[in-house]
Formats: C-alpha cells, structure tokens, sequence
C-alpha cells in the first residue's frame, strides 16, 4: 500500500506581472473617477516616457514596473479608500482631490495639487494625512 501524504500547499506570492497589471487597471480606474488627464496620469506614475504610458495603459498585462512605479500605485490606492471610506457617497470622494483644501499640507491648494508636485513624498503625505483623518495609522 502507497502511503498517500497530503501534499502542503505553500502560498507563492503573486508575481510582478500580475501585481503591476492588477495596479495598473486599479489606477486607470481611479483616474477615470477623479478626471485626470493623460499628463496628471503621467506626473502621478512618476513620468514615464509618452509610449511607455499609452503601453501600460493599453497592454497592462504585459507590463512588470519599477520598484518606484509600485510605490506610486500603493500610495495612490490607499488615497482612494481611504476617501470611500471617509466620504461614503463615491462622487463626493472621487470630487474631494480636485477641491481646495485648507489644512496645512495643502495651504488653500487640492490634494491632487501637491500629489502633482512629482515626489513620492507628495503621495505618501496625501496618503498619511488622510490615514491620519480616518483614526488609521499616520
């Protein structure tokens, strides 16, 4: 008789091709919601070249980003549910990017004003501040 042992499944993470095409589609979404343009879009992923933009935005499958690429996508994912779960009502937080804002981090400007400023940094201030809005982690 085979002794017949059940076999220990171990978790693979998913690849870098799959977590690149699932965030790219995310923030294609996101993008959409919020109204960018194809220049916001472009300053928000960190400046990629014109083609290589319009290749993840119509081949995101294919596509395995940069390590920078991926924290960009993190940042901008918490941003947006953070604001689903601060503003509830979907056209009032996709709205709140584009309205001035009088906290300090913002001086008068919108969110998506200083996400702009091109740094990383700019994101994850967005991100922490809102985190911080919700009781989360800052």
């Amino acid at each position: 008789m085979i002794n017949a042992q059940p076999v220990a499944q171990s978790h693979v993470p998913p690849g870098n091709r799959a977590i690149s095409a699932a965030g790219l589609r995310a923030f294609f979404n996101i993008a959409q919601a919020w109204g960018l343009t194809g220049e916001e879009q472009m300053l928000l992923l960190g400046s990629p070249g014109r083609s290589t933009f319009f290749k993840w935005k119509s081949a995101p499958e294919g596509v395995e980003l940069k390590r920078d690429t991926l924290e960009r996508l993190s940042y901008l994912l918490g941003i947006y549910k953070a604001l689903q779960i601060l503003l509830p009502d979907a056209a009032a937080a996709d709205a709140w990017v584009k309205k001035p804002n009088a906290a300090p981090l913002f001086g008068g400007k919108s969110a998506l004003d200083r996400m702009l400023g091109g740094n990383v940094g700019d994101l994850m201030a967005v991100r922490q501040y809102l985190d911080a809005r919700r009781g989360g982690w800052a």
